[in-house]
């Protein structure tokens, strides 16, 4: 599907991604874990090779086949659901980065399987990424991730192969002679509009669209973030909000595949920062299980907005990694169900305790789900003075004078 120059350019760009992610420099012998899906495997040679031409120590890792999985969850006592693989904390707190190449050859096979024993699962395992939070937040970590064209995936969007294909290579820009350089013009770009973002004194902003009516209120010390690496490709500018002062209705039009389980049609109703109602056109029991794992699953961690003028994302992908950066017509917003990004903190992420995260209303969880809405739409800044800008309309920004930033 990819020729070799296209996976190398998708490795030079993973690795840009990765550096441009971390706050610290790269040491030689730092070690880089490498966790990818088995037809990806070309990818993670040439990102393996790179690694240990800059002097790194990578750390290879093949993620669960589709029967091994579906063993795991159908045929694991507790216990097992439980258990911690002995060496993995220790390497979690060693390890510098990782890189995740997603590549499934099935994204159906855990439908049958209840979906608490999964949530089980994911909460065991949560201490891994508590881990690998806390170093980020220290610098001492960073993370990218792509996603590579299987007929799995294609089949689930509906595409041929070949054009599900095409619109990653155009996504990452791997169609370009320097997509290195693309993707650090992007970036460059919307570091001023992170920036207006984050300076506006804001107390909620208002989301109206056909089927949303949602106010999303940013909190204190928060700052926006947004492509800076971590995900290749992202177009997405984000925050995580003051979960508790989230209130009225969110609609995602966009499908989403989660855990095997196809979901469709979600609404949700908030009040006082929790889903008080809830309800999906197909999927629904799925839903309602996942929103119950734990406390924090029934909260919103992510607030955020594409502007189409960035993407090349036209196609729904059935991939989040994706599907939350669609560009199309009217861009994109999308919330995210669990966990908070404790990085878009605007202070010393160093002094960002557990009790603090809880005062400033950021979320925890173990659930971390993007829930996409691609309709037209508003959306309105209220400021603390009293007044309103209208800061995203018709999937672009506007400025305080009304007039488009530009995006490139």
């Amino acid at each position: 599907m990819f020729t070799e120059t296209q996976l190398k350019n998708y490795a030079d760009v993973l690795l840009w991604g990765l550096k441009t992610a971390r706050r610290k420099k790269f040491k030689k012998n730092d070690i880089v874990l490498i966790r990818y899906d088995k037809p990806a495997l070309r990818l993670a040679e040439i990102l393996y090779d790179n690694l240990i031409e800059m002097g790194m120590n990578p750390v290879q890792r093949v993620n669960f086949s589709p029967l091994m999985e579906r063993s795991f969850y159908h045929k694991s006592r507790d216990s097992q659901l439980n258990f911690r693989v002995p060496g993995d904390e220790e390497l979690y707190q060693k390890i510098s980065a990782g890189i995740y190449l997603i590549a499934p050859e099935s994204m159906t096979h855990l439908s049958d399987v209840a979906p608490d024993r999964i949530g089980k699962a994911a909460v065991s395992r949560k201490y891994l990424k508590e881990i690998l939070d806390r170093r980020e937040e220290e610098g001492a970590f960073s993370w990218t991730l792509c996603a590579l064209p299987t007929q799995e995936q294609a089949d689930h969007a509906k595409l041929p192969l070949d054009t599900y294909g095409h619109q990653i290579i155009r996504a990452c820009f791997l169609d370009t002679d320097n997509p290195v350089e693309r993707w650090q013009q992007i970036y460059k770009q919307t570091a001023s509009l992170k920036n207006w973002l984050t300076r506006l004194d804001v107390s909620f902003f208002h989301i109206q669209s056909e089927h949303t009516d949602l106010n999303i209120a940013p909190g204190s010390q928060r700052r926006w973030l947004g492509i800076s690496g971590h995900n290749i490709p992202s177009f997405e500018v984000f925050l995580s909000p003051d979960w508790r002062k989230t209130e009225g209705v969110y609609f995602a039009d966009q499908p989403s595949y989660r855990n095997g389980n196809y979901v469709e049609g979600i609404r949700l109703e908030f009040k006082k920062g929790k889903v008080v109602d809830m309800s999906a056109q197909k999927g629904e029991n799925f839903l309602k299980q996942q929103l119950a794992i734990d406390s924090g699953a029934n909260k919103v961690g992510e607030f955020s907005l594409t502007d189409r003028r960035f993407s090349r994302i036209d196609q729904f992908m059935a991939n989040t990694l994706f599907d939350e950066n669609f560009g199309g017509t009217y861009g994109n917003c999308h919330i995210a169900l669990g966990s908070s990004y404790s990085d878009t903190f605007d202070g010393d992420p160093e002094r960002l305790t557990k009790t603090m995260k809880r005062k400033l209303g950021l979320n925890d969880s173990a659930l971390h789900w993007d829930l996409v809405n691609t309709e037209p739409k508003q959306v309105t800044a209220h400021l603390v003075g009293g007044g309103k800008i209208r800061i995203y309309e018709n999937g672009e920004f506007r400025n305080a004078r009304g007039k488009f930033l530009y995006a490139g």
